[in-house]
């Protein structure tokens, strides 16, 4: 049998399909073929869960080009993660005879397995795994993991660029400053400041990283910092994420691919969560999760149209003090909320008007 997995176009949605992929690779005949399609399916490579990866850039040149190289493949059986329209649709011109996926956005008429979205809303990783069921195939487990692949060519240019910077001493964490999907997410610069500061006391060297569209945002944490701090936003790409992500004994990040990327790789996470829900989004693993109970909050907008309560509710002491803790410097800071997640990904935290603030490790 011949299964095409239609990847989701994030890279955090990405990692968290992983599950998805480990489990359908348990449960068919080794005989069957998995080839996985999406912007970040090149994280598959060599980790034993797809017999083959394409790209599906953004842009539609680079798209059209994808389409026609699946169409030959034939599958039997597509599983659609995005909940959009245009991958039922893509799904049909592949000529897949079985497609399977949630019934939103209109495109039921394109599914021949229509399943309906959870109400309330799980955890995405539960929700990617639902789409299972159809085949009679058991999560083997739902927690991302993804092997650390020896890549000498970019272990060597991550070597090099930590050098440059000066960030070569450890123990190194790395503080990620933006978001893709908008500045609701994003912790203000004074405070990322301050928080580098702060580990920089302990004798430990935070690393500033992000895309190109994050400079401005560097240029203010450095113009509020008493002294340079090693960066390399801007400076490195995404194929060299994995290896630059497992030289690192802590990430700090908001609710951000990076961060799933992290602790996917092993590297403990400190995630700051805002206008997003960590019940439906935090990642799973060696994480520890710090989010405010506010009015507004979730809210899920890409900007804040007030005061941007919910991250300025997060204090510089408790960011450190849990990062120092990953870090085997300080004793685990007390939780404030407890354990709540069951396995089906139900979770409490914000639910029972609790602050979230728990280390994580599976």
């Amino acid at each position: 049998m011949n299964v095409l997995v239609r990847l989701p176009n994030w890279l955090g949605d990405t990692v968290m399909a992983l599950p998805l992929l480990r489990s359908l690779r348990a449960g068919l005949a080794p005989s069957d073929r998995i080839v996985a399609i999406g912007p970040w399916a090149w994280l598959v490579a060599g980790q034993e869960l797809a017999d083959t990866w394409v790209g599906y850039p953004r842009a539609w040149t680079g798209r059209l080009r994808a389409l026609e190289a699946v169409r030959p493949f034939c599958p039997d059986l597509a599983l659609l993660l995005p909940n959009s329209l245009e991958s039922a649709l893509t799904a049909r011109y592949w000529r897949a005879r079985r497609r399977i996926g949630y019934d939103t956005s209109g495109r039921g008429i394109w599914l021949t397995d229509r399943l309906p979205l959870p109400s309330p809303r799980r955890h995405q990783i539960d929700e990617y795994l639902g789409l299972l069921g159809p085949l009679g195939i058991a999560p083997a487990g739902a927690e991302p993991a993804l092997r650390r692949l020896p890549a000498a060519a970019s272990e060597t240019e991550v070597a090099e660029l930590l050098v440059r910077c000066g960030a070569s001493q450890a123990p190194r964490v790395g503080v990620h400053l933006g978001a893709a999907s908008g500045s609701s997410k994003v912790w203000s610069a004074d405070r990322l400041a301050s928080l580098c500061a702060r580990l920089a006391g302990h004798g430990v060297t935070a690393l500033l990283l992000g895309t190109a569209a994050d400079l401005a945002l560097e240029r203010r944490v450095q113009a509020g910092a008493g002294s340079a701090i090693p960066s390399l936003v801007g400076r490195d790409r995404p194929a060299l994420l994995p290896a630059l992500l497992g030289r690192l004994d802590t990430l700090v990040s908001g609710d951000t691919g990076t961060a799933h990327l992290a602790a996917a790789l092993g590297t403990p996470v400190v995630a700051l969560f805002g206008p997003t829900d960590p019940a439906l989004s935090a990642p799973r693993g060696p994480a520890t999760i710090i989010a405010k109970q506010v009015p507004c909050a979730p809210c899920f907008l890409g900007r804040c149209p007030i005061d941007h309560v919910c991250m300025r509710a997060i204090g510089v002491d408790e960011v450190a003090d849990a990062v120092l803790a990953r870090l085997g410097l300080r004793a685990p800071a007390a939780t404030l909320a407890s354990e709540t997640r069951g396995a089906d990904g139900d979770a409490g935290g914000r639910a029972a008007g609790r602050d979230w603030l728990r280390p994580r490790d599976g």
